[in-house]
C-alpha cells in the first residue's frame, strides 16, 4: 500500500509537468473505485489550468481556479505518465488529456483508491484553493503532518495520555498524525527502542521525544529514496523506491537483529504485521 513517502515521491514527480498547464480532457474507463468518480468530472475540469499541487497524508490534491481535483493511491494505485495513444491495460482506469501534450495515467488492480472532486465554495472564499481542500469531508478530521512543527512529542504525550491502546497502531492513527503507515511504525519503533506492544499511554515525555524524532528521520529518508518498493509502487517518474534496502525490521522476521543479532519476532497488531527486536525494544 502506497504510504505517505510513496505518495509525497509520486507528488514530486507528476508536479512538474502538471503545474501551469490546462486539462484538456478527462477520460473515465472504470468509475467504480473505493467511491464512484463522479460522472460529471470531465465535465468540470475541461479547460481547467493546474496551478498546483499539494498532499494532504496520504491524499494528493490537484489545485484548479474552480477546486481541487483529490487522488487517493488506495493499496495499489499509481500516477504516471503515458505518450499520446499508448493503449491503457485493464486496470488503467483514468486519463487525464493536459495541453503540453502530456497524458496522466491512473492505473489501480485492486481499485481501493479515488478520484474526487472539491468544489471552491463560497463559504471558503476567504481561503485559498490551496487550503479550501482540507476541508472535505475525508480530510477535516485529519491529524497534524508528520514532518511539520505541529507534530512534536508534547503533542503526542498528550495525545496518549491514558491511552491503553498499543503505541504501533496508535500512531498509525490518521487522527493522530498522519502517514505513519505500517512500515514505517515498525522502524520507528524499532530505532527509539520502543516495544509496538506498549501501551501508548504508558510511554513518558522523553521517550514521544525520541519517538518523535525517529518518526520525522525515518519517513525523511523514504522520501529521500523515493519510497518503499515492495511489490509494484512506482513513483510518478516511473521509477521504484529504493527505501527497501534500508530496512531494519519490516520484512525481516526470522532475521537477525541488526544491532544486537536476536532473532526478530512477528505479531499482529491492528490485523497488519508487526516485526520487531525483543531485547532492543523494551
Amino acid at each position: 500500500m502506497p504510504e505517505l513517502p510513496e505518495v509525497e515521491t509520486t507528488k514530486r514527480g507528476i508536479e512538474p509537468h502538471l503545474k501551469g498547464h490546462k486539462i484538456i480532457s478527462m477520460v473515465i474507463r472504470q468509475p467504480k473505485l473505493r467511491w464512484p468518480i463522479p460522472t460529471n468530472l470531465p465535465d468540470l475540469v475541461k479547460g481547467l489550468t493546474v496551478l498546483s499541487l499539494s498532499r494532504r497524508g496520504k491524499y494528493i490534491g490537484l489545485h484548479t481556479e474552480k477546486g481541487t481535483i483529490i487522488v487517493h493511491l488506495g493499496m495499489s494505485g499509481s500516477l504516471y505518465f503515458v505518450g499520446e495513444g499508448t493503449p491503457p491495460l485493464f486496470h488503467d482506469h483514468v486519463d487525464f488529456q493536459l495541453s503540453n501534450g502530456k497524458w496522466l495515467r491512473y492505473t489501480d488492480p485492486r481499485r481501493f483508491g479515488a478520484i474526487l472532486w472539491h468544489d471552491a465554495s463560497s463559504e471558503e472564499k476567504n481561503a485559498s484553493i490551496k487550503d479550501s481542500w482540507q476541508q472535505h469531508t475525508l480530510l477535516a478530521s485529519l491529524g497534524p503532518e508528520p514532518l511539520t512543527m505541529d507534530f512534536n512529542a508534547n503533542y503526542l504525550f498528550l495525545k496518549a495520555k491514558n491511552k491503553k491502546q498499543a503505541i504501533k497502531t496508535f500512531i498509525m492513527d490518521s487522527k493522530q498524525v498522519v502517514g505513519v503507515g505500517n512500515i514505517y511504525a515498525n522502524e520507528a519503533l524499532f530505532l527509539s527502542g520502543i516495544h509496538p506492544h506498549k501501551a501508548a499511554g504508558t510511554i513518558n515525555a522523553e521517550q514521544f521525544t525520541v519517538l518523535v524524532d525517529c518518526i520525522k528521520k525515518v519517513l525523511s529518508k523514504a522520501i529521500e529514496q523515493g519510497g518503499t518498493t515492495l511489490k509494484d509502487f512506482v513513483g510518478g517518474d516511473g521509477k521504484p523506491g529504493y527505501f527497501k534496502q534500508s530496512l531494519n525490521v519490516y520484512g525481516r522476521a526470522g532475521d537477525p537483529c541488526v544491532t544486537c543479532s536476536s532473532i526478530l519476532e512477528e505479531s499482529r497488531l491492528g490485523q497488519r504485521s508487526t516485526v520487531f527486536c525483543n531485547s532492543c525494544q523494551k
